[in-house]
């Protein structure tokens, strides 16, 4: 009978161990977590794995000695990184950009998703949201393409209008006081219905009865959006801009390189665009690490940065 005793005791202590354990969690969820192990292959192959290639900012990269075989140089490459005018136009460049981007991408979604929830004709609002989402899935390929000739200084409809009321035409895709803000204002409109849908999902959840009483209590359309909308969006408008201030640095590759050209790399020239010239046209594959190195390192920065501010400030952050 002790023994039974002495074997029902340990049992139970290798249950409490095993639920206090770090794979009990997986294993009381076992399904959702097959389900979630592709989505974890995934990563482990394409954005973990080549990590290991990250060494070779501290090497002289050579295609026939390998990674493993080239010879270290230690801090080289981040030497002459920093040593670089060319280098800094560029970052500051992506800094300029990025912020614009932020400033007025930012509040952009919000607003739109205020609007659609103020529609009360069920049909339009779902016309207007799916036209606003279209641009989202249409790659930076095919709209370069559209606005090249809708920015055109000879066929575009903008430069067709000011030519008719006397004005010369501007080249926007040449002007370097111009530039910037095609960049802008084209990642604006692409991105706009995308990012509202986040939004509209936090305000569905939005109790309407807190409508009924702020309305009861005499307040208008636009003192209910303030007082009611706007604190139950507070939560994610955090995360959200936690996630904004992350990107500040990482600027989107693929839009830049289709609309740009060599009349306008001094003020249009970002970070990606310098890496892969220095990298897969020049084929200087250690410095070109280190530049994208040295930015997901400030990129890393920025994100924890402002995820300490959202904490100490409302405690809605990431982590």
């Amino acid at each position: 009978m002790a023994k039974v005793n002495v074997s029902e005791q340990e049992q139970s202590l290798l249950y409490r161990t095993w639920k206090k354990s770090f794979l009990y969690p997986y294993w009381k969820n076992k399904y959702l977590t097959i389900l979630l192990l592709p989505t974890l292959l995934f990563f482990a192959l394409f954005h973990y794995g080549p990590l290991y290639g990250l060494q070779i900012a501290f090497k002289e990269y050579n295609f026939f000695d390998g990674i493993w075989g080239s010879a270290w140089v230690g801090m080289q490459h981040f030497e002459r990184l920093f040593e670089m005018q060319s280098f800094w136009e560029v970052f500051r460049n992506t800094i300029i950009i990025s912020f614009y981007k932020f400033l007025f991408g930012f509040p952009a979604p919000i607003i739109f998703a205020l609007l659609l929830n103020e529609l009360r004709h069920a049909i339009f609002k779902r016309v207007v949201q799916t036209i606003s989402y279209f641009p989202h899935f249409v790659s930076w390929v095919i709209l370069a393409g559209i606005f090249t000739v809708f920015l055109s200084p000879s066929m575009g409809p903008i430069n067709i209008v000011l030519k008719a009321i006397g004005l010369d035409p501007i080249y926007f895709l040449a002007d370097t006081s111009w530039f910037r803000t095609v960049l802008v204002s084209t990642e604006v409109w692409k991105d706009l219905g995308w990012g509202t849908i986040i939004y509209l999902a936090a305000l569905s959840g939005v109790n309407t009865e807190l409508y009924e009483v702020a309305k009861v209590d005499g307040a208008n359309r636009f003192q209910r959006v303030w007082h009611v909308t706007l604190p139950a969006l507070v939560p994610v408008i955090t995360i959200m801009m936690v996630l904004s201030i992350g990107k500040l640095i990482n600027d989107d590759f693929d839009q830049v390189f289709n609309l740009y050209n060599p009349a306008v790399y001094s003020v249009g020239d970002v970070l990606s665009t310098y890496t892969y010239r220095q990298g897969l046209v020049e084929m200087q594959y250690s410095f070109a690490t280190a530049v994208g190195l040295f930015k997901n390192l400030i990129a890393l920065v920025m994100v924890l940065s402002a995820n300490w501010v959202a904490n100490r400030l409302n405690n809605y952050g990431l982590w």
